[in-house]
């Protein structure tokens, strides 16, 4: 990564914290194919469980490639359609540090999900501009729109999705959590930042996935109740 300029000694988290993620996807032919990211350790268990889940519900992903395959350059992945993680850069149109520098931020599918600023004004900004001719209108929902994997985000504790924003609006995006939040997962030792994760993700899952005489545990045909998913995302992300 440093050789190839995705990390340098700057980078808010060092090499030691970060952990790769192998995991299968399905492309958008239907064929299972291997896949990687790179992510702050303390996530990494969550991650792998996720990608998992999105293999098993057949969402498709067009490439998952660590953005060394890209040397760092941010354009040229999404260009690649490449669904990624790590990537020690500032935050696009800022000078702060991305939470992918920290390794707590996925991308994926960023043609079907674009980045998009000034959004309906004549300054209008697409990132990757492909995306511009087929997935600006975000209804009815495609293949591979973010919008069809909120809640599984959500559900391994990347409460935040730039769909949500205002602006930009960055479709493809999904982070954990504030930066001190962040930093605190970074400065404490992996086992411990680890199992403060796990409390952070249970703690959503309990309150989204609430069952009880009153609510019983819902069928799996049954709609998803997105209003109490987003309610319990605001109140228990920090």
């Amino acid at each position: 990564m440093k050789a190839r300029h995705v990390i340098t000694p700057a980078n808010p988290v060092p090499c030691a914290r970060l952990a790769s993620v192998s995991f299968d996807y399905t492309d958008f032919d239907g064929v299972t194919r291997n896949g990687s990211v790179v992510v702050l350790d303390a996530v990494a268990p969550q991650v792998e469980s996720l990608f998992g889940e999105l293999l098993l519900r057949s969402v498709p992903i067009a490439g998952a490639s660590p953005l060394e395959h890209f040397d760092g350059d941010d354009a040229a992945s999404m260009a690649a359609n490449n669904t990624s993680a790590f990537n020690g850069r500032p935050m696009t149109g800022g000078g702060s540090w991305s939470k992918h520098a920290y390794g707590a931020a996925i991308d994926i599918n960023p043609l079907q999900n674009p980045y998009v600023t000034q959004a309906g004004t004549a300054r209008q900004e697409v990132l990757p501009p492909a995306a511009a001719a087929g997935y600006l209108q975000r209804a009815p929902v495609k293949t591979g729109m973010a919008e069809d994997v909120v809640s599984v985000f959500y559900d391994h504790g990347f409460l935040i999705w730039g769909g949500n924003w205002k602006q930009p609006i960055d479709y493809q995006h999904f982070e954990i959590g504030s930066r001190d939040f962040i930093r605190k997962l970074a400065t404490l030792p992996k086992p411990q930042a680890r199992a403060e994760f796990e409390r952070y993700v249970a703690r959503y899952r309990s309150c989204a996935h609430k069952t009880g005489p009153a609510t019983p545990a819902a069928d799996d045909d049954a709609p998803e109740d997105t209003a109490l998913r987003d309610s319990c995302a605001a109140r228990l992300r920090r």
